[in-house]
């Protein structure tokens, strides 16, 4: 294994751990400037009113989007496995 390619290697897994990230992330941080701005207008400083939409915001991106996460971390996994029997021999 050469240099260049283990820094492909971790290039890419450090891609695809941005990319699981931002879509698992981005909606609950929308959402949460949403309610910020929604108490900033109100003046209502309630916990729950700024937990409760990111957490439920969160869950759903989960349900639709999980299953593309899991398929692109198992194409990532294989693609490893394949490339480590091709450099093994």
């Amino acid at each position: 294994m050469t240099i260049d390619v283990a820094g492909d290697i971790i290039a890419q897994g450090l891609k695809l751990v941005l990319t699981i990230s931002v879509v698992a992330i981005l909606p609950s941080l929308m959402t949460g400037l949403v309610v910020s701005i929604f108490q900033a207008t109100t003046q209502i400083n309630e916990q729950t009113l700024s937990f409760l939409p990111r957490l439920v915001m969160t869950m759903l991106v989960l349900v639709f989007a999980g299953k593309w996460m899991l398929t692109q971390l198992l194409d990532f996994t294989l693609l490893i496995f394949e490339q480590a029997a091709a450099l093994a021999g």
